[in-house]
């Protein structure tokens, strides 16, 4: 290999530069972001996996279909691939969408982490199913009609990742927001051998407290008309109920690196409140709600040695406009749990 020092370059190292500048720009022509390429000789986010097809989203999203033995259907994921084996697996919210998972259109997770060596993992679906594994019928309006989603997430889909995808079944970190961080709290709780790092945004981390089983039942019937918490997690004084809460499982959390946030819901700048005043109100109601329970949840998880780290921004409703920057102040957390040295085109460690 030729190299070059001072003023003495080789032509050609100039016609390389030239070229990789040629690569950047028609990237980012086609949205597909500027970027560096890793030093491995080949770029995994381009390589298109088992039925696969590439998202319109960009980013190197690509929309994958996976088997569940357990629900009897395949299960739509959005990937964003990488070089390393590390993951980092999102979480939609209550009303998460049969076609693709919130956290490309609306949350930009991709764009964020299009140039770190971490693979993102979206699951499609799941409206009002909190991400559980139900014990009775589903009879919402949305898909799947047999919920399994911890079986799926922690066991059949980590499996055909391994395979297909070259991806850790142990080196995962685990995101969500809403519905899904309340999820994200349980999930990562049960499978410590699986997630190195959880992250709850507006989550609600205290599902068994006074009113929430009705709270969520009315919750849950918005976002997927005809879902019934007993049919998700049993009567109100059953063991599946005290399972799924994130304050009971806060004792597993010992030693594991947690970013927790909810805000105080006073709507800023970015929220057009007057647009929609009915959507605005249950934003502010909501944020409300999740920073009562992740505060507790706080004391809880940091009694119990968990490595916490709180945001609780005075500005903020229960939407995008600050899920997607706490995801951002999340970022640094989750790739040092995970390991991931190649970031934002550089390597730091």
């Amino acid at each position: 290999m030729t190299t070059a020092t001072g003023k003495h370059r080789s032509a050609t190292g100039s016609l390389g530069r030239k070229i990789m500048a040629l690569i950047v720009a028609i990237g980012t022509a086609f949205g597909l972001a500027a970027v560096v390429a890793p030093t491995a000789s080949a770029d995994e986010r381009a390589t298109l996996g088992p039925r696969c097809t590439w998202a319109n989203y960009n980013y190197y999203v690509q929309n994958c279909w996976f088997w569940s033995a357990s629900m009897n259907q395949d299960i739509q994921v959005q990937i964003k691939r990488s070089n390393s084996q590390a993951a980092m697996y999102l979480l939609d919210g209550l009303r998460a969408r049969d076609d693709w998972n919130a956290w490309t259109y609306q949350g930009h997770a991709p764009e964020m982490f299009v140039n770190d060596d971490v693979n993102v993992v979206m699951p499609v679906g799941g409206a009002s199913q909190f991400y559980s594994d139900w014990i009775g019928p589903f009879n919402g309006s949305t898909t799947p009609k047999k919920p399994r989603w911890e079986t799926f997430l922690t066991s059949e889909l980590p499996a055909q990742l391994a395979q297909n995808f070259n991806i850790s079944r142990t080196n995962n970190a685990l995101v969500g927001l809403s519905m899904g961080g309340t999820a994200a709290i349980n999930l990562a709780s049960r499978h410590r051998d699986q997630f190195k790092q959880v992250t709850s945004l507006s989550g609600y981390l205290n599902t068994t407290a006074p009113g929430m089983y009705m709270a969520l039942q009315f919750a849950m019937n918005e976002g997927s008309r005809g879902a019934n918490i007993w049919d998700m997690w049993g009567h109100p004084l059953h063991p599946m109920r005290f399972a799924n809460d994130p304050l009971l499982n806060a004792p597993k959390l010992s030693g594991m690196p947690v970013y927790i946030s909810a805000a105080a819901g006073i709507p800023g700048p970015r929220d057009d409140f007057m647009a929609n005043p009915v959507g605005g109100i249950a934003g502010i109601g909501l944020e409300w709600g999740s920073r009562g329970s992740t505060a507790t949840f706080e004391l809880a998880a940091r009694a119990s040695g968990a490595n916490v780290t709180a945001s609780y921004p005075t500005v903020g409703v229960h939407n995008w406009t600050l899920w997607t920057p706490e995801l951002q102040k999340a970022r640094t957390s989750i790739l040092d749990a995970l390991n991931v040295c190649y970031r934002a085109g550089q390597v730091v460690c």
